[in-house]
């Protein structure tokens, strides 16, 4: 993931952000979030990891398609919590983050509950 960009093209040049940049502010940005017990991997994170490989992303995916951002997370949520409630949190704080660090208003966050963290 490390060499994929957001480009924004200005008059006076290119900018590019990594996808890796926007996807740790992205994290840093939900751990910030009340309820939010923490990421989850993606099926295909899970597997690279087994086999040795890192995921940097865990719980993100940042693609850049048509001059807009989407933001996919993978959240579980702290047992008791509105599940809904806890997703618009982050849903809003996501949003803010990528626009904060962007400068781009064109964007789209989606959160997908995988699961409910229970007290040990």
């Amino acid at each position: 993931m490390g060499e994929n960009y957001i480009t924004c093209q200005e008059e006076n040049g290119s900018i590019n952000i990594s996808e890796e940049v926007i996807s740790s502010m992205v994290r840093a940005a939900i751990s910030e979030v009340e309820g939010v017990a923490g990421l989850s991997n993606t099926y295909g994170a899970e597997i690279a990891e087994l086999i040795g490989l890192k995921s940097l992303s865990k719980g993100v995916k940042v693609q850049f398609t048509d001059g807009k951002i989407i933001v996919d997370t993978i959240i579980t949520v702290t047992y008791g919590c509105n599940v809904v409630a806890v997703a618009k949190a982050v849903q809003e704080k996501v949003m803010n983050a990528v626009q904060a660090a962007t400068g781009l208003e064109n964007a789209a966050v989606n959160v997908h509950v995988s699961g409910i963290a229970f007290d040990k």
